[in-house]
């Protein structure tokens, strides 16, 4: 049995499903996570997502979009849970198609992440090597694929790689390294960018994503 975690992003004008066309609309409110999407079936279909921003935007948003059938959001403070079931706008029929025939398994959640000038989701799946590039090969236009890391499945390995991207994981093991997590620490925001050539505020902002992403899979 093998895993792979692979980044798939796609053209603005590429309509994934109806909440990512929604969000685009506003900087408000975001999707974090993917928890679950349901099979389509007559149409429609169902998932849950994670939050992060006003979500009485969000609400207000679904509330008047055509392709909600019905929703409900939980949470406060700036975080919460979407349940929705909308109407497939074509695309996430194909992939849940795709990976039904070639009997892949989905290994949730799904992660949104900031590919710098594209939309970007990561995933893991789990099958056969051959299942697997199959499906990679069938997957739609205007979808591009990058394979992060392949290997043998095992259901104890490490949850760092599933939580956070290969980026992130740079950042925090070089921040774990050089001591910035010790007490007191022993390295500053302004020396780990220096030492990755980014900027002091770029590595805050990054850091800070990390533990929200860290902190909310220990809690969940």
């Amino acid at each position: 049995m093998r895993y792979a975690t692979i980044v798939m992003t796609w053209e603005d004008d590429t309509a994934v499903h109806p909440i990512d066309d929604l969000l685009s609309e506003t900087d408000d409110v975001t999707v974090e996570t993917i928890r679950y999407v349901g099979p389509v079936y007559e149409g429609r279909y169902v998932e849950l997502v994670e939050l992060r921003g006003d979500l009485d935007v969000a609400r207000e948003l679904l509330a008047g979009s055509p392709e909600t059938i019905e929703y409900d959001i939980v949470g406060e403070d700036g975080y919460g849970v979407l349940y929705l079931q909308c109407r497939t706008g074509g695309l996430v029929d194909d992939l849940l198609t795709i990976l039904r025939e070639h009997e892949i398994v989905l290994d949730w959640p799904i992660r949104y992440i900031d590919t710098g000038s594209e939309h970007g989701l990561q995933l893991t799946v789990i099958g056969t090597s051959d299942a697997i590039r199959q499906a990679a090969g069938d997957v739609p236009d205007g979808i591009s694929l990058k394979l992060e890391r392949m290997g043998e499945y095992e259901p104890d390995m490490g949850k760092l790689s599933s939580i956070l991207t290969e980026r992130q994981e740079t950042l925090f093991d070089l921040a774990v390294r050089e001591g910035y997590y010790e007490v007191p620490r022993e390295t500053t925001h302004r020396e780990l960018a220096e030492e990755l050539g980014l900027s002091t505020g770029t590595v805050s902002e990054r850091l800070q994503r990390i533990e929200s992403r860290l902190v909310g899979a220990y809690v969940n």
